[in-house]
């Protein structure tokens, strides 16, 4: 059985890739997970605050807090609190590169086109075999209008794609207020693959404390409908490879997201939830499935269950809202 699957233009021996988050911190996780199958690795995000840590521009950055950002100073971590420096990021991707034998992926988060883009550079020349670029803006300027907000985003992509030659993939909102023209435009602006989708974390309260605290809700198969849904739409229009992120967690989600399109199928909170060594079980699981029902190779159905290729395209569209309305008004009251 053919689990090949190619990624901006690197060669995948199956469709799973564990998606930035902490795994790829330690080099004995990221080994792990390679024996358990991993196709590649999205390392964890270096942080554009992180670099203008270490070029000294931390100033630049609180002077002008509420414009650009919505933290408070007080949520600002010293330097000595990230995972990594942006020096020792560089030597881990070094390390990671001699480990393993699969395509490692560095990753960048930022919300300027200030100097920390050159920063991808050098992790092109620390080795890594492509980058994904993680743009995590909230927009809470009233004066900010939806055209300029798009435009950065174009902006950092374009940015970076001038910087390096390694290939480069972006990972989306789900918030723009016309995705399928925004995928449009970031295939145009050269985005080799499109990773669907960011998740943003939304803060809580503390009601004792009287505090906003922060935190993380890992997803759960549930999650997995909203880049299931863009990437059905989406294949077939656009010439970059897309990655479905958020809600995989079985074969079956895998296998969806394949059918839909997909190209790659982004895992994490599973992985977090049940060790690096699930991997190898959702890959068996997708092999005994595509067994099952005879497939030989999983390009053969890459995109079959897409917008282009069902017998009701609307289904994807108004057409699901209404159908699903009136299916669950057909279950009793408790």
């Amino acid at each position: 059985m053919d689990l090949t699957t190619t990624y901006m233009g690197l060669k995948l021996k199956n469709p799973l890739v564990p998606s930035a988050s902490p795994l790829s911190k330690e080099l004995d996780t990221i080994k792990k997970l390679e024996d358990a199958g991993a196709a590649a690795i999205v390392m964890y995000s270096v942080f554009e605050e992180q670099i203008a840590f270490e070029a000294e521009e931390l100033s630049h950055f609180l002077s002008y807090g509420s414009e650009s950002y919505a933290e408070a100073v007080s949520y600002f971590p010293q330097s000595q609190d990230f995972n990594l420096g942006p020096e020792e990021y560089l030597e881990h991707i070094r390390k990671a590169k001699q480990a393993t034998h699969i395509p490692i992926i560095g990753s960048i988060n930022g919300v300027t086109t200030g100097g920390w883009i050159e920063y991808a550079k050098k992790i092109e020349q620390a080795g890594a075999d492509a980058l994904e670029l993680n743009v995590y803006f909230l927009a809470t300027d009233a004066n900010q209008n939806g055209g300029e907000i798009e435009q950065l985003y174009i902006d950092i992509l374009k940015a970076v794609k001038n910087s390096v030659s390694i290939p480069v993939a972006i990972k989306l909102s789900p918030y723009f207020s016309s995705m399928a023209q925004m995928a449009k435009r970031f295939d145009q602006a050269g985005a080799d693959a499109l990773v669907m989708f960011n998740r943003f974390y939304q803060p809580d309260l503390d009601l004792e404390a009287l505090e906003v605290k922060p935190g993380v809700v890992l997803s759960t198969s549930d999650d997995l409908r909203l880049p299931l849904r863009w990437i059905a739409i989406l294949y077939g229009r656009i010439k970059a490879n897309m990655a479905g992120s958020t809600g995989v967690h079985t074969a079956q989600d895998a296998l969806k997201l394949i059918m839909a399109g997909a190209d790659v199928a982004q895992m994490c909170a599973a992985l977090l939830n049940n060790g690096p060594n699930y991997l190898a079980k959702v890959l068996s699981d997708m092999k005994q499935w595509l067994e099952t029902h005879e497939y030989d190779a999983i390009t053969t159905m890459k995109g079959s269950m897409s917008q282009k290729n069902i017998a009701e395209p609307k289904a994807y569209e108004r057409a699901n809202y209404i159908k699903a309305l009136n299916e669950f008004g057909r279950y009793p009251a408790r």
